[in-house]
C-alpha cells in the first residue's frame, strides 16, 4: 500500500501574530511544523511499519506545498520516519482551500496512491476542508475527525471511529480513501494494521525526530514539482479584505451587588 501523508509549515502559534497593511506579516515569523500533520505521520507510520522495526507493510509519502526554497520542515517529517517526500513549488499563502485540494488530487493520483491521511486541520487557519475536498475531487470514500483506526488489509477496508456528541461513530471505509486525524489518533492503542502485537508499546503522542532520522532524511529522496507539471492551474478566488489584531481585553469591573451585577450585564455587556 501507498500512503500520502500531507504535511504543512505554519507560523509558530506560540509567538503573537503582527499584522502590516491589513494582513499578517510573516516576515520575520518563526516556521514550524503543522501539530495535526505530525499526528498524521505518526498515525501513517504505525499503519505501515511492524511493531515499530523496519519492516513496512506500506510506503509512506510526505507531501508538502510551498516555495522551494523553504521546504525545511520536511525534514522532520523524512526524520519521523517517512519513506520520501514530494514538494509542490508554490506559494502557498497565495493560494485557497481549492487549489490546494487539486495539487494534492493531482499528486495522489500521479503516485498511485491507496490512502491519502492529512491532519484535521491546519492551525494557522482552521478551516479543516482541503481533506474533504481532496475526496471529492478523487471520487473516493471519506473519513474525517478520526480518533482510532484497524486496517483489515485482506479485505482493503479501514474501520474508522469518531467521537460524536453522543458517543463513538465507527464507519467502515474501503481504499482508496481519505482519512484526517484528530488528536487522539497518537495515544497507544488507536491504530492497528492487524501484524503488530497488540502488546507492542507505542507512546502517546507523535515520535520525535531522532538525530539518527535527521541524518537519515537528509539520504532520502525528495521530488519537487511545479503546479504545471501535476496539469494544474491554480488560482485562489478566496481573499481577505483586511486581517486585524482582536481589541484588547478590557479590566474587569468589581461591582457591589448581585442588583448592580445584573444591570450591569443587561445594560452594558448586553447579553440579558
Amino acid at each position: 500500500m501507498k500512503i500520502l501523508v500531507t504535511v504543512k509549515r505554519i507560523p509558530d502559534p506560540v509567538e503573537p501574530p503582527k499584522f502590516a497593511g491589513g494582513s499578517i506579516d510573516t516576515s520575520a515569523v518563526k516556521w514550524v511544523q503543522n501539530e495535526f500533520d505530525e499526528y498524521a505521520i505518526e498515525a501513517a507510520l504505525r499503519l505501515a511499519e511492524v511493531g515499530g522495526g523496519t519492516e513496512r507493510l506500506a510506503e509512506v509519502i510526505a507531501l508538502t506545498i510551498c516555495p522551494g526554497d523553504k521546504r525545511d520542515h520536511i525534514t522532520n517529517f523524512l526524520a519521523m520516519g517517512a519513506d520520501r517526500a514530494i514538494v509542490v513549488n508554490a506559494d502557498d499563502g497565495a493560494l485557497d482551500a481549492q487549489s490546494i485540494a487539486q495539487l494534492i488530487a493531482a499528486v495522489y493520483r500521479k503516485e498511485g496512491c491507496d490512502l491519502l491521511i492529512s491532519g484535521k486541520l491546519s492551525q494557522d487557519g482552521e478551516s479543516n476542508e482541503v481533506a474533504q475536498r481532496v475526496a471529492g475531487l478523487l471520487g473516493v470514500p471519506q473519513a474525517t475527525f478520526a480518533a482510532t483506526v484497524s486496517w483489515n488489509r485482506d479485505a482493503k477496508t479501514l474501520d474508522v471511529a469518531r467521537e460524536v456528541e453522543d458517543g463513538v461513530e465507527t464507519k467502515r471505509v474501503p481504499l482508496p480513501a481519505v482519512l484526517s486525524v484528530d488528536l487522539r489518533i497518537v495515544l497507544p492503542t488507536s491504530v492497528k494494521n492487524g501484524v503488530t502485537p497488540a502488546s507492542h508499546a507505542y507512546g502517546d503522542k507523535a515520535r520525535l525526530a531522532s538525530l539518527r532520522g535527521i541524518t537519515m532524511a537528509k539520504r532520502k529522496k525528495v521530488d519537487v514539482y511545479t503546479p504545471a507539471d501535476l496539469g494544474v492551474s491554480v488560482a485562489s478566488t478566496a481573499k481577505f479584505r483586511q486581517l486585524a489584531a482582536p481589541p484588547k481585553r478590557q479590566a474587569g469591573k468589581i461591582v457591589g451587588s448581585v442588583e448592580e451585577l445584573v444591570e450591569k450585564l443587561a445594560t452594558e455587556a448586553k447579553v440579558l
